[in-house]
């Protein structure tokens, strides 16, 4: 059910992306204490085609949800050729429920194999069991650790290798 939602890319950097990178780190903060995600992100890791930043915006043009991609391939922090990872999924407290997050995942997901990547993986946290629930019913598995939270005990994290549809 689309909502009056419309998804549409934006830079990293766009005001209205920072409005909720704002509020999800104060997500962060109130699940796991602390100064929410300290994962360095630059705007152009989200520079097509090599990421993606989606927004998407309820009927009234108030933006409602995040979700994007960068590139990544073989490091020392346990990524691999190929890898898309995904950050900044969010939607606002008011939007959850209408199906805005796994429509997002799947634009995100479609947007990283038409631009090569073979792989998504992603790291979230023992806190968020939705996010957890949303991504083993998206055909996500756990996988072992990768990126800057590999070395903490709360980090969980998955990935689903990327197909074009049969």
């Amino acid at each position: 059910m689309s909502h009056g939602i419309q998804l549409r890319a934006v830079p990293y950097d766009h005001p209205d992306a920072v409005k909720l990178n704002d509020q999800v780190q104060l997500e962060y903060q109130a699940r796991y204490g602390g100064e929410g995600d300290d994962t360095y992100l630059d705007p152009t890791m989200f520079t097509p085609p090599r990421g993606l930043y989606l927004l998407a915006y309820d009927a009234q043009g108030a933006p409602v949800a995040s979700g994007s991609w960068r590139a990544m391939d073989l490091n020392d922090e346990g990524y691999s050729d190929g890898d898309a990872e995904l950050k900044r999924m969010y939607v606002i407290p008011e939007a959850r429920g209408l199906g805005l997050a796994r429509r997002m995942l799947a634009e995100l997901e479609a947007d990283a194999l038409a631009a090569g990547r073979t792989r998504m993986v992603l790291e979230t946290g023992d806190q968020q069991p939705e996010a957890i629930a949303l991504y083993l019913s998206s055909g996500y598995a756990m996988c072992p650790k990768f990126g800057y939270y590999r070395h903490y005990d709360s980090s969980r994290c998955m990935s689903k290798p990327l197909h074009r549809p049969s």
